[in-house]
């Protein structure tokens, strides 16, 4: 602290982490010398000292090792000690990864001329007298072997640390592994300090802790991955008959419910005071799903943070819990089961948000069972402070965070709980993802508990016996690598969240105490005690597939789907459905797509209101998987609304042109929702140009069988494109025992083209109702050609073949047209049959009028 107390405003502070890998280097290095000396005397840095004297003088000599006691006090008594150390902070001084610590090694302090005549008799010294190397043949100098690791990681204390375990155990030996345990402990806090350092100055999240968790934190867009997936079990969770069709609609508790009382012209404050009408229209709309984010009674604390810190309206976030009980002011547990009976009436399921990785600091738990939370008895650094006001309204505990909180200096990873009968304190650490900064609000239940594991899956249970569709908030942090890599990371793998690399622990012992996967355990409970639930994991850091193929999750949030249809970055989204077909398709009808979710800007901020919003909104009602519809999203409203809103702060009317576009073009499409969700049946095809080229901007593909099929078609990008649709992408195919295999459909083969190759293809497009007509033939040999405009959307259903006779001269319309689409294939043939009577009696009307 003193040290850094004399740097410059803004100026690069040294860090405990690199004080401790630099004491590590030091001590390293003495061992190495004590070796070496051992192994051949003459190597000995001592051995030196008669060359110094010879070099500079003897007085000089003496005069510069005892200057350089004074300056760095504590160095041996001794003169050739002293030397050795002398030696060690000159190459300090050399060593760019140790220049934050400069003034701590600064040899400037000592007789210039006289130091540069010790390191000249040091090195000539030194230069004949050779050690033998690790391995045959392998020489090298006692100097050359103390900078190497600086050479080997310049800019790195953390690298030149790994560079002394790996390669110096050839000579110092069972002195390195006493010190390798400390080593990890230094790399690991390395990691976790230049992770700080990224999260504080490199665009790492909003200043002083964000309160309430809530997202995961780095949810931004990663595509899926399924590499190394194939050595996981395949245990999907089989759907209810009500699954595929769930169409989720968001909505904010408190913000609604003060939208709903301006716009009913009434006081709605609680839930059964919800109007019949609002649930008419929410399920007319196509929604069977609604998720109310904020029913839970929440955390004092989180509240009284936020107004102490100047926000007077806000109220406590949704994600720092006090219990798992409806709040009081929503009319509590009677007036949920009040909405939920009448919701039902309407089709509609009620879905809740269900938070296991943390709760509030001054919730139940904390008050009554401290010991399910990760704790220490002191704080992790030496500057936290604990001195502001008590947050807690339970007198059996005192609650308070780090003290920097309130002036946005810094972001603790622990807060203090003190009982105020016992006097017990302990440290607790705030909810975190390793992402951003700790959520100030929460504290960190601990996973590697059994008993804590039991209680959060009892929780678990009892919401969903009153929620059929549960959504699990972060689900990913509680991954056993993700528990593990947060909280107890093993021995020089920290990094994730300062101070964890102290607290490292072997694999065996980690997997002792976790054995196996939560997520797994919950979903077999939830499958055997409450099978109607379905479960919805908010999961990002490309562990999509993991957790609806292995760990059984129903649904599984796609972030990649917004992110990418958003920048148009379409050969990207097209890969991550060719992917994900190929590896297992499956895993397509389990995503969750949506154009906004709870931490994003809203869908209007992202897609606009123009067609580029109506042709991403027709993806997600037409895409396999669960389609999530976010608050103000079909209303057009911009504003994002904050976990600790009461209600919206900008005053916006319903977007009414949008709402009827909405109306028109997707509500016909959710309301169809069976006919697109599976994946089975689900192909994706490469549109091709007429040079043969890939066109990645259109995504264009097929689901269904019989009357159910479709093809949708939709160019995501601002300009013209055209091309031949004809050949899918590979996907997998699954045989009854297991095996795999990969393969193409053609789109005659997809949509059961089964006529003569002289036959004639008919269809709709449910968008705008024209209907066009198509050969069979071209189809099977050349493919559908599409020639798009910007952001133009096909949705092409009610597909039949037909023949064409002389009474039905469906080749002679198809000339006629060209392609065009009409408002009626029908009303067009009999046109067309009636166009030669039509013009006979032209020309005799005519030729009358002329005689």
């Amino acid at each position: 602290a003193r040290l850094n107390a004399n740097r410059p405003p803004g100026g690069r502070q040294p860090l405990p982490g690199e004080l401790l890998a630099l004491s590590l280097l030091h001590e390293a290095a003495h061992l190495a010398i004590e070796e070496a000396a051992r192994r051949r005397p003459e190597v000995a840095i001592s051995a030196s000292l008669p060359s110094v004297r010879d070099e500079v003088g003897a007085r000089s000599a003496t005069d510069l090792l005892r200057k350089f006691a004074t300056a760095f006090p504590g160095v041996d008594d001794e003169l050739p000690a002293r030397l050795e150390d002398l030696l060690l902070v000159h190459l300090a001084n050399d060593n760019p990864a140790a220049a934050p610590l400069r003034d701590l090694v600064d040899e400037r302090v000592l007789p210039a001329e006289a130091l540069a005549g010790a390191l000249r008799a040091l090195e000539r010294h030194q230069a004949t007298a050779i050690l033998e190397g690790d391995g045959p043949g392998e020489a090298i100098s006692l100097l050359d072997l103390l900078r190497e690791p600086a050479r080997q990681a310049p800019d790195s204390l953390a690298g030149q640390l790994r560079y002394i375990r790996e390669h110096w155990g050839w000579l110092i030996g069972e002195a390195l592994d006493a010190l390798v345990g400390r080593i990890d402990i230094a790399i690991g806090v390395l990691t976790e300090e230049e992770h700080g350092l990224h999260v504080r100055f490199g665009g790492g999240g909003g200043g002083g802790g964000g309160g309430g968790g809530g997202g995961g934190g780095g949810g931004g867009g990663e595509a899926p991955s399924f590499v190394g997936a194939e050595v996981e079990a395949e245990r999907f969770s089989d759907d209810r008959d009500w699954m595929p069709e769930l169409v989720l609609l968001a909505r904010s508790t408190y913000v609604w419910l003060d939208q709903l009382s301006k716009r009913y012209g009434r006081e709605i404050r609680r839930l059964d005071e919800i109007p019949d009408e609002e649930l008419a229209t929410i399920a007319r709309r196509g929604v069977t799903g609604l998720w109310l984010i904020g029913l839970w009674r929440r955390s004092r604390a989180s509240e009284t943070i936020k107004r102490w810190r100047g926000n007077a309206d806000a109220v406590a976030s949704a994600y720092s819990l006090d219990d798992y009980r409806i709040a009081d002011d929503l009319g509590g547990e009677d007036a949920l089961a009040e909405l939920k009976a009448r919701a039902w009436r309407h089709g509609i399921r009620m879905a809740s948000d269900m938070v296991p990785n943390h709760m509030g600091i001054d919730s139940r738990w904390v008050v009554e069972h401290p010991e399910r939370f990760i704790s220490l008895a002191e704080p992790p650094y030496p500057a936290y402070r604990f001195e502001g006001r008590n947050l807690a309204d339970d007198p059996r505990v005192e609650i308070r965070i780090e003290d920097h909180y309130w002036d946005d200096s810094d972001a603790a990873v622990v807060f203090e709980r003190r009982d105020a009968r016992t006097g017990e304190r302990r440290l607790i650490y705030h909810g975190n993802d390793g992402t951003s900064f700790p959520w100030n609000d929460t504290a960190q239940l601990d996973f590697l508990k059994a008993e804590v594991r039991a209680v959060v899956i009892e929780t678990i249970l009892d919401v969903a016996r009153r929620f059929p569709i549960i959504r699990f908030d972060a689900a990913m942090v509680l991954a056993r690598k993700h528990v593990e890599r947060l909280w107890y990371p093993e021995p020089g793998a920290g990094g994730a969240i300062p101070s964890r690399a102290e607290h490292a622990m072997q694999r065996a012992a980690f997997d002792e105490l976790m054995p196996t996967e939560f997520w797994r355990e919950v979903v077999d409970r939830v499958a055997a005690e409450a099978p109607e639930t379905l479960l919805l994991a908010e999961a990002f850091w490309l562990l999509e597939g993991y957790f609806v193929r292995t760990l059984g999750m129903h649904r599984v949030y796609n972030s990649a789907f917004m992110h990418m249809i958003r920048d148009e970055d379409n050969a990207g989204y097209r890969k991550v459905i060719r992917d994900t077909v190929e590896f297992d398709p499956e895993i397509l009808g389990r995503y969750v797509n949506f154009l906004t979710n709870p931490d994003e800007e809203t869908a209007i901020e992202q897609f606009g209101t123009g067609d580029k919003y109506f042709g991403a909104a027709t993806l997600l009602a037409t895409l396999p998987g669960l389609p999530m519809i976010g608050h103000g999203q079909i209303e057009g409203y911009t504003e994002k609304y904050g976990m600790e809103f009461q209600r919206a702060r900008l005053d916006e009317a319903p977007n009414v042109g949008l709402m009827s576009d909405f109306e028109a073009q997707i509500v016909p499409l959710l309301r169809q929702r069976r006919r697109f969700a599976g994946s089975a049946d689900f192909r994706l095809y490469d549109v091709v140009d007429g040079g043969g080229s890939l066109v990645e901007d259109v995504f264009a593909y097929s689901n269904g069988r019989g009357a159910d099929r479709s093809l949708i078609v939709y160019h995501n990008r601002f300009g013209e494109a055209e091309g031949w649709i004809r050949d899918s992408v590979p996907f997998a195919v699954k045989a009854d025992h297991g095996a795999k295999a990969t393969r193409r459909d053609t789109l005659a083969d997809a949509l059961e083209l089964n006529g003569p190759t002289d036959g004639w293809l008919r269809f709709r497009d449910l968008r705008t109702g024209l209907e066009s007509l198509r050969s069979v033939g071209e189809i099977r040999e050349r493919g559908l050609f599409v020639d798009l405009g910007a952001y133009e959307c096909l949705v092409i259903d009610d597909l039949r073949e037909v023949v064409s006779t002389a009474e039905t001269p469906w080749a002679g319309l198809a000339t006629e047209l060209h392609g065009r689409p009409v408002p009626s294939l029908d009303e067009a043939l009999v046109d067309h049959r009636l166009r030669p009577v039509h013009t006979a009696v032209v020309r005799l009307l005519v030729a009358m009028t002329e005689e």
